[in-house]
C-alpha cells in the first residue's frame, strides 16, 4: 500500500515539531538535529520537515512512497505517461535513508518524490552517492530533491520546465 508523502522546510525545528506533533496527535517517528519525521496510518502519510535541503520555507516536495519495488515502477510507468522527464535516482542517500526515487516536476512547478525506502544511514545527506553508484550525479546536488540526479547540461532545461 502506498503512503502520501510531504516534507516541509522549517525555520525552528523544534517548534515545528511541538507543532505537528499535538495537530497529529503523535511524536515524530525519526527525530534527529535538524530533521523530523512522522510515519501516520490516519491519514497514512509520510510527514517531514527539516532545517536543511532547501533555502525557501515551506513545502520542499511532495510524493509517494511505495512499499515494493514493483509498486514504484507501478508509479515510475505513470509518470512516464505524465511527462517525459523523469528522474531516476537509485540508492539515493538522503534524509537519514537509502531509498531508490524517481522525481518529476509538475506543470506549476511542484517537485514530486515516488520512493521506496532501502534502509536508513545516519546523515541527512549532500549528495553522498558516488559515481559508481549513481552515474547521473556528476556534480553535487542537495538532498531531497531531483536536481541532485540530473547532469549539469540537463539541469538547466529541468528548471526551466518549473
Amino acid at each position: 500500500m502506498k503512503r502520501f508523502h510531504v516534507h516541509i522546510a522549517v525555520k525552528d525545528l523544534e517548534q515545528s515539531k511541538r507543532f505537528y506533533s499535538a495537530m497529529f496527535g503523535a511524536e515524530p517517528t525519526v527525530l534527529k538535529p535538524d530533521y523530523a519525521k512522522w510515519m501516520l496510518d490516519d491519514p497514512r502519510v509520510n510527514f517531514a520537515i527539516s532545517q536543511r535541503g532547501s533555502a525557501v520555507l515551506g513545502v520542499n516536495h511532495l510524493g509517494v512512497q511505495a512499499e515494493t519495488g514493483d509498486e514504484l515502477e507501478g508509479i515510475h510507468a505513470n509518470l512516464q505517461r505524465a511527462d517525459s522527464t523523469v528522474l531516476a535516482e537509485k540508492n539515493a542517500q538522503c534524509c537519514y535513508a537509502t531509498s531508490d526515487k524517481y522525481w518529476v516536476t509538475d506543470p506549476q512547478g511542484v517537485a514530486w518524490e515516488s520512493f521506496r525506502s532501502l534502509g536508513t544511514v545516519p546523515f541527512y545527506g549532500e549528495d553522498n552517492r558516488t559515481q559508481a553508484a549513481n552515474p547521473a550525479a556528476d556534480q553535487p546536488g542537495t538532498c531531497c530533491g531531483p536536481a541532485a540526479a540530473v547532469r549539469s547540461e540537463t539541469r538547466a532545461s529541468f528548471c526551466a520546465k518549473a
